[in-house]
């Protein structure tokens, strides 16, 4: 990884014109402020909460403890590739703008809205599991608000907090980076909080050999309900590691905010890896101190493998309580960064014509924020979420074990579309090879390894998360029922083919791709003619740039 010297520096709005755009949304964010919003939406706050449970009943102590740190690896991979590409290509659109300069309009057709449903769904998850802790928080600290739970409760308070955190979008204007910036805080200093109260509160500790080796497999019945065998291990025990892939997500963030970030060439790159190293290391520790608290392992596995249970397992109520509204609080400021990310790439999609009623999302109000994206992004996590309203209860009458299914549904059609859509600009640079401008922050030469093994990563993990999380939700199965059914394969493969039927009837024959939105000066046609004059070359030729020497087949402006 490098960072090469520029020997003609050039302003943002500069490198912006480069790409065919002219500057619309206020560049007020510093490069703290980018990466606080990847480091915000990641939230380790969030995603070690929320999906703890799946961890836990798919593989148990050893996908927590040994699963992070090795599917963190292949994270950070794949961060490192996508950091490349902003620095080279620093613009809102990110992934769908790489794929259409790297592959074609038709690369970037399904790049944007694989990105664009991660994002959505997204959005909904983490909204969702913020509810959900609120009203564990109200639960542990009052013994009435315990009794009267209920999912329709869970959803009012899911609701509220899209209505809440959209109305801090909308208006919060400078205000959301201020935010962001607080969350930072707010996530290392409360994730420090949280590791303090669990080693020093807790009566007794799990044992190092039980916090690394014991495995649980309280999937309902996969693989026979052995936690050992060939159907544990490559069945069973991969479906536990959609915890670190839904909690490490949304660096994509720091791209759609480029346009927003001073020194985004730079500072935008360092965004994303930056906030995936910090929340892998942060993340484990976290992780470690919730398994090492764990008091009657048993009992974890009879609560479905929340860690409300740990937590009420190892401290008094009032400390657990304390332990949830941190996190809780922590997943609000996550659901406020997803949304503005949400908005920003829906924005951009759609001031390039790729979305229905495009002119609606890519318009902005005096404060300069893509109110309208805000607000639809917001209805369609609500609605995607409504399956939640059904309990899914795979234990029995007397002892009912309520698995939230359509949570983990909508988290593996979040971690799908994102990682997916990543995948294809990867591949994309990866097939171009040393003809691809490297821009002020690079691989070198390291993109020959790492492509490829970003690639393939991906391509496992969207196999295992569409798959059956349970027996009963297999359609050949005799305890088969609908409300089991994780959705995610249904939902992406529908839309999938609408995108295809789409693209083949009518999309093909008006979508162009990113579209020119600069006053382009007399005499010159394209954005690839602006970016010769900002080189000072010509048509026979280029000037160096950030350490690359660029001719007019190597600009990197899109084709028109």
């Amino acid at each position: 990884m490098s960072a090469s010297p520029s020997t003609s520096p050039k302003s943002d709005e500069e490198l912006l014109a480069e790409l065919g755009y002219k500057q619309e949304l206020s560049r007020t964010w510093s490069s703290f402020s980018n990466f606080a919003i990847s480091f915000s939406i990641i939230s380790i706050l969030a995603g070690c909460f929320t999906t703890f449970g799946q961890a836990w009943n798919n593989g148990g102590p050893i996908a927590i403890s040994i699963g992070w740190p090795i599917v963190s690896v292949f994270i950070l991979i794949i961060g490192l590739c996508m950091s490349e590409l902003v620095s080279a290509y620093p613009t809102s659109g990110g992934i769908y703008w790489w794929a259409s300069k790297l592959g074609g309009v038709k690369a970037g057709y399904y790049t944007g809205w694989l990105n664009l449903i991660g994002l959505l769904a997204i959005d909904a998850s983490v909204a969702y599991g913020a509810a959900t802790f609120f009203d564990l928080s109200f639960s542990t600290m009052s013994e009435s608000w315990a009794a009267g739970y209920s999912l329709s409760r869970v959803f009012v308070m899911f609701l509220v907090v899209l209505v809440v955190t959209a109305l801090i979008n909308i208006f919060g204007g400078h205000l959301l980076a201020l935010l962001n910036n607080i969350s930072v805080w707010w996530h290392v200093i409360g994730a420090a909080v949280i590791i303090l109260i669990l080693v020093f509160l807790p009566d007794k500790h799990m044992s190092v050999a039980d916090v690394f080796t014991m495995r649980v497999n309280n999937s309902g019945g996969l693989a026979g309900g052995e936690d050992s065998g060939i159907g544990f291990w490559f069945y069973v025990l991969p479906l536990g590691f959609l915890l670190t892939q839904y909690t490490i997500t949304g660096f994509d963030a720091s791209a759609h905010l480029s346009e927003e970030t001073h020194g985004a060439a730079d500072g935008a790159a360092k965004g994303i890896w930056r906030s995936i190293l910090y929340s892998a290391i942060g993340g484990w520790f976290l992780l470690l101190a919730f398994l090492f608290a764990v008091q009657d392992p048993k009992a974890v596995t009879a609560g479905g493998g929340g860690v409300a249970v740990i937590f009420n397992q190892a401290l008094s109520s009032g400390w657990a309580g304390t332990v949830l509204l941190i996190a809780s609080i922590a997943q609000v400021f996550c659901t406020a960064a997803c949304m503005t990310s949400t908005s920003r790439m829906l924005f951009a999609f759609s001031r390039d014509g790729a979305v229905p009623g495009s002119s609606r999302w890519a318009r902005l109000n005096a404060r300069k924020v893509p109110a309208n994206a805000v607000i639809v992004s917001s209805v369609i996590a609500a609605i995607i979420t409504l399956p939640a309203l059904v309990e899914v209860n795979l234990g029995t009458a007397d002892a009912p074990l309520i698995v939230p299914v359509a949570f983990y549904a909508v988290v593996s059609v979040g971690v799908i579309g994102l990682y997916t859509a990543f995948a294809i600009p990867i591949y994309l640079r990866w097939r171009q090879g040393d003809a691809f401008p490297q821009g002020r922050w690079n691989l070198g030469r390291k993109w020959r390894w790492m492509a490829p093994v970003a690639v393939a990563e991906i391509a496992t993990i969207s196999v295992y998360f569409i798959l059956p999380f349970t027996p009963a939700a297999n359609p050949f199965h005799e305890t088969f029922e609908w409300k089991f059914v994780n959705y995610a394969p249904i939902l992406m493969g529908g839309t999938l083919l609408a995108l295809w039927i789409g693209w083949h009837l009518s999309a093909k024959k008006w979508f162009t791709g990113p579209k020119v939105t600069l006053d382009l000066p007399d005499g010159v046609s394209s954005a690839d003619e602006i970016a010769l004059e900002h080189h000072g070359g010509s048509a026979h030729g280029g000037t160096a740039h950030d350490g690359v020497a660029h001719d007019g087949s190597a600009e990197p402006g899109p084709k028109h």
